[in-house]
């Protein structure tokens, strides 16, 4: 790993762990306060709301403006809506927090994602590289929440008093600020020029390309898989009187596990392709989520968990990969914002869908359903090797 992608990788996991501790504090808070489960969801919804709005002019913005500028603005922004909640503990202001810091983080991954992106040379130097990128949020949804959580209960006359949530909203705010002093030293990229006289393109016009279409569908199917994952354990544990403490233990199980494969990324990018790597994440999941609720106590569920996480944790790395390889290099920040756009826009309907699915077919026919739909989308990752021999990437 270079110097400088070292320094990209932090600064991603200082923005995101921003983000993530905010996501942790401020619901807490809420709770504390007195408002309702139902308050709390429409907070923990804004975080990815700014997301889906703000994805595609980001995108477009950091084609425009490489890297530093529109990182900049994300962390003014950040620091701003985690501020705000360190001066005004208050429920609207936790909303413009969330808004703030959420938008913020999902507009400078993008031009972060692009930047690297940009700097490889050819498919295996991408899988490279975004092997270790992936790494970030990982070790950012650990960072924040921990480091929040510690605050919230050790600063302050008394666990959980406001002192302790003031001080996590003030290191949150804090944190944006070193990953300013991180990018400082990463070289701007040269600027790509369109064509003279070339028509203003369409971000939907990437849509026209059979292969980009496939890489949304196969991308959407097992990003909906971490969304059914994460809501559905809890409820069948809870079906089956499993601890609290045992289904976030599965939980964390998977979270392990899908960070841990992808610190083998680097070390195998040369024996893997793409294309193939995805299309045995689709069936593997489709087995694990036929099997899931047919297990028998929580042990089994556990290592149903951590092969759920293996399979799924190096779906982001080749994703970005085969991304930068099917889109012009003067659009990829339009396609990353696509991507972020769709994603996001899952994790806000699907919860929703899942739920009122379980309430009608059961959760077990929610985990088969799921199951059958990322099968069926497999023969599209299959194609997806059709192309890739045409394609060339300049970087």
């Amino acid at each position: 790993m270079s110097p400088e992608l070292a320094r990209i990788i932090l600064a991603q996991i200082c923005l995101h762990a921003c983000m993530a501790g905010t996501r942790m504090a401020a619901p807490l808070l809420a709770l504390r306060e007195g408002y309702s489960p139902a308050a709390v969801g429409v907070l923990l919804a804004l975080f990815a709301l700014t997301q889906v709005f703000l994805a595609l002019p980001s995108g477009r913005y950091a084609d425009r403006h490489g890297l530093k500028r529109p990182v900049g603005f994300g962390i003014i922004a950040a620091v701003i809506g985690a501020g705000a909640a360190v001066a005004f503990p208050v429920f609207p202001v936790l909303c413009l927090a969330a808004l703030l810091t959420g938008g913020a983080t999902g507009a400078s991954v993008i031009a972060l994602q692009r930047h690297v992106g940009r700097a490889a040379n050819g498919p295996l130097e991408l899988r490279k590289v975004f092997g270790w990128l992936s790494i970030g949020p990982a070790l950012s949804n650990f960072i924040g929440p921990f480091s929040a959580g510690l605050l919230i209960d050790h600063f302050g006359p008394t666990p959980g008093s406001l002192p302790g949530y003031r001080a996590a909203f003030l290191v949150m705010a804090l944190l944006p600020l070193l990953s300013w002093w991180l990018l400082r030293r990463v070289q701007e990229l040269p600027p790509i020029i369109a064509a003279p006289g070339s028509p203003v393109p369409k971000a939907w016009d990437l849509m026209s390309s059979p292969d980009f279409r496939r890489l949304m569908l196969v991308n959407w199917l097992l990003s909906s898989c971490w969304d059914v994952h994460t809501l559905v354990v809890p409820v069948l544990g809870f079906e089956r009187g499993i601890p609290a403490s045992m289904i976030g233990t599965i939980l964390g199980a998977f979270a392990i596990a899908a960070a841990a494969v992808r610190l083998m990324l680097p070390l195998i990018a040369n024996r893997i392709r793409e294309w193939a790597l995805l299309c045995s994440a689709m069936l593997i999941t489709a087995l694990l989520f036929g099997l899931y609720p047919l297990m028998p106590n929580a042990w089994a569920m556990g290592i149903c968990s951590v092969l759920l996480g293996l399979a799924l944790g190096l779906v982001q790395p080749m994703v970005m990969s085969l991304l930068h390889q099917l889109t012009p290099d003067t659009r990829h920040g339009e396609a990353l914002g696509l991507r972020m756009m769709a994603i996001n826009t899952s994790s806000v309907v699907m919860p929703v869908l899942f739920g009122t699915a379980g309430a009608v077919i059961g959760i077990a026919g929610v985990f088969w359903f799921a199951g059958a739909a990322v099968a069926s989308g497999a023969r599209a990752a299959w194609r997806l090797r059709e192309s890739l021999p045409l394609v060339s990437h300049s970087g």
